[in-house]
């Protein structure tokens, strides 16, 4: 009773560091998000100008991301989850992001950009060729307009794109409302 050979000692002894690493990086990644949420962006008009280039965002797809964006928007579509079926029945070279993944993804990058005070006005995209996994995505933009409306509501339009290796994949342009001041809502 209570003894383990060494060869077990040493597995559970393995699985204890692998644990205890993992939790340390969680409480690190935790860290970081706290501080990130303390430093939440408060985007207004008076900082935005013309001509302003939004910072880029990266992100590497993979088959998770095309995926969990088509299972998200109830896109059943096999060309968006079976490789065999977009290489032999679409003529593609493997599962590409789809179009309401595509618009979530315009849509983290522009609230992002404005903060939690921003509201999507409008947005109009046009998809040009597929994004796959194993692509690193950047989506850019630029500010082309920022005004205030008869109303009194700051709004803001942008170009914006997903490009991949350089080449523009997907073209948007949105209208974002965002607060005139630091004390607008």
């Amino acid at each position: 009773d209570g003894y383990l050979p060494r060869n077990r000692l040493s597995e559970q002894e393995r699985l204890l560091a692998q644990l205890s690493g993992a939790i340390s990086e969680d409480l690190g990644n935790l860290g970081r998000t706290q501080q990130s949420i303390g430093e939440v962006r408060m985007l207004t008009l008076e900082q935005v100008r013309e001509g302003d280039e939004l910072p880029p965002l990266a992100h590497q797809v993979t088959a998770t991301t095309v995926v969990l964006g088509a299972l998200a928007s109830r896109d059943w579509r096999p060309m968006h989850h079976d490789r065999e079926f977009a290489i032999n029945r679409n003529g593609v070279r493997d599962i590409f992001i789809n179009t309401p993944n595509n618009a979530a993804w315009f849509e983290r990058y522009v609230t992002d950009w404005t903060g939690p005070r921003g509201r999507l006005g409008r947005m109009k995209f046009r998809m040009g060729e597929p994004v796959f996994p194993g692509e690193e995505m950047i989506l850019s933009g630029r500010v082309t307009r920022a005004a205030v409306d008869d109303t009194g509501c700051g709004w803001v339009d942008l170009d914006l794109a997903v490009s991949v290796s350089g080449s523009v994949k997907t073209s948007c342009r949105a209208r974002v409302a965002i607060p005139c001041h630091a004390d607008d809502n």
